[in-house]
C-alpha cells in the first residue's frame, strides 16, 4: 500500500500507538490501514454416498479438482458464501449445511472454512469457473489432482468419519513447509 484510502496522502509503516504489530499509517490524517486475512467459503456436497467435486477452469491450479469454495464477499454470512460459491461454480443447490472443516494458512493470509451438506438434487453443471463437475465415490476421488492441500484434508476427514457415523468439527493449520 502506498496511499491512504481516506486522503490519498503517503502512507509509511509503523506500530500505532497502543498496537504491536507494524500497519499502514497515513502520514496526513493518522488513518491506520488494517490488513486481515481473507476467508474461504466452501462446502463438501454430499449426495447418497458420493461428493461433488469441480475441475477448475481458472487460476490458480486449471483443470485440478476441488470441492465448490471461494472467497467471501462483503455483506453476506458464511453460509450464504459457501452456498454462493457452490451454485457460482457447480450450479448446485444445497440443504442442511454444517461447518466441518476450518484450516488455517496463515503463510498465504487465508483461513478455509468448508460446510458439510447434502445436495438438494443432481441438477447440477459446470458454472463459468469450472469445466466440469462430476459426483465422487471414495474410491474414485482423484487424489492426485485435488487443487489445495485444504480439500484434500477436507475429503480425507469425511471420509474417515462417514466409516465412524459422526461429524465432528475439524479445526488444522497448514504452515509452508507442510504445504
Amino acid at each position: 500500500m502506498n496511499y491512504c484510502q481516506s486522503c490519498g496522502s503517503a502512507v509509511n509503516l509503523s506500530i500505532p500507538d497502543g498496537d504491536n504489530r507494524v500497519r499502514y499509517v497515513c502520514n496526513n490524517c493518522g488513518g491506520i490501514h488494517y490488513e486481515n486475512p481473507k476467508i474461504v467459503a466452501g462446502s463438501l456436497p454430499v449426495w447418497e454416498n458420493r461428493v461433488l467435486l469441480c475441475k477448475r477452469a481458472i487460476e490458480p491450479r486449471n483443470d485440478y479438482w476441488t470441492l465448490p469454495a471461494g472467497f467471501m464477499e462483503n455483506g453476506e454470512t458464511l453460509e450464504q458464501a459457501a452456498a454462493r460459491e457452490s451454485v457460482e461454480e457447480a450450479n448446485a443447490s444445497l440443504e442442511n449445511m454444517r461447518l466441518y472443516t476450518v484450516v488455517s494458512l496463515p503463510h498465504i493470509s487465508q483461513v478455509y472454512m468448508m460446510f458439510l451438506a447434502d445436495l438438494k438434487n443432481t441438477d447440477f453443471y459446470p458454472g463459468e469457473e469450472s469445466l466440469e463437475t462430476k459426483l465422487f465415490a471414495e474410491e474414485d476421488i482423484p487424489w492426485d489432482t485435488l487443487a489445495f492441500k485444504t480439500i484434500h484434508f477436507t475429503l480425507e476427514h469425511f471420509f474417515v468419519d462417514r466409516k465412524k457415523g459422526v461429524f465432528p468439527l475439524h479445526n488444522s493449520t497448514i504452515t509452508k513447509k507442510n504445504h
